[in-house]
């Protein structure tokens, strides 16, 4: 596994970085948005290759095509007060090649080094699978906020998009941090039960919206392909337009409810919409 990145060792849990604070009192996240500047920090020190490394899917025009040969593309976020990581690892497994992640009571995650632009490239597939759910597992519950496997898409802050207020509050952090933090963020989550709703607000912030692709039991120990529509389901979330840049990044967690589950995660693409590739597994001759 990669070495833990010292800029992160500024917070006590690795979903601190992504969503886990209350707002303040100007209806600003300060907490959560100063573990997010240091992530940006890391982000912004990582390269921004014409292709993703790594790739095992179709050799295209998608902005990012991974297939876990390794993990060269992407960036641990761990922080040393969580006791317990996750693990992440490129594995072969059930004739595919494919990212594992296990979590026993533990909390950390991997980001892709490479940012897209979700306008040009607003379309998201991914195959999965979990071996399990968390029986204690409650998204609308802080105590149950953990998932056998989210996939995140991490939205880069544009000034040009925001008000003066904001502005004036990016501003302040880009000059302790050196870069402005991440907006927001969709989670595209692995519910541990059915919910009513089509998206979830994050217990601990609005600016993480959790979309439950799938949920409950049922479909545990099969692999699933999906496809989102980023710019879309940014729309439903929030109401509004996202910012045109943002990132992927990947967790399974588990340190809310102390279970144990292990998931696997095959080819992630994200490419223009309705632009063909076909499921993971479909695709070994586009590879020679």
């Amino acid at each position: 596994m990669h070495k833990k990145p010292a800029c992160l060792r500024r917070r006590n849990s690795l979903r601190d970085s992504f969503q886990k604070e209350s707002l303040g009192d100007q209806g600003v996240c300060k907490p959560f948005l100063h573990c997010l500047c240091a992530l940006l920090v890391l982000l912004g020190s990582l390269p921004s290759p014409v292709s993703a490394s790594g790739s095992d899917g179709p050799r295209d025009q998608a902005a990012i095509t991974e297939g876990f040969q390794d993990l060269e593309a992407w960036e641990p976020l761990a922080f040393e007060k969580i006791e317990r990581h996750s693990e992440y690892s490129a594995v072969r497994f059930d004739g595919r090649q494919v990212l594992k992640a296990v979590s026993d009571s533990s909390a950390s995650g991997i980001v892709h080094s490479r940012t897209f632009d979700v306008f040009s490239s607003p379309q998201l597939t991914w195959t999965w699978r979990v071996d399990s759910i968390y029986a204690k597992g409650n998204a609308e519950r802080k105590s149950g906020d953990d998932y056998p496997l989210r996939l995140y898409v991490l939205f880069e802050y544009d000034p040009d998009q925001a008000g003066l207020g904001q502005r004036i509050t990016y501003g302040l952090l880009k000059t302790v941090y050196g870069e402005y933090p991440p907006h927001s963020s969709l989670n595209y989550i692995w519910a541990n039960r059915q919910h009513e709703q089509a998206v979830l607000i994050n217990q601990y912030t609005d600016k993480a919206m959790m979309i439950p692709v799938q949920a409950g039991p049922d479909r545990v120990g099969e692999w699933l392909t999906e496809t989102r529509n980023i710019v879309e389901d940014y729309r439903m979330a929030f109401g509004e337009e996202p910012p045109a840049k943002a990132r992927l990044a990947v967790m399974n967690d588990s340190d809310d409810t102390g279970e144990a589950s292990t998931a696997y995660l095959d080819w992630v693409r994200v490419s223009a919409e309705n632009e063909p590739g076909g499921e993971p597994g479909q695709n070994e001759e586009a590879k020679l």
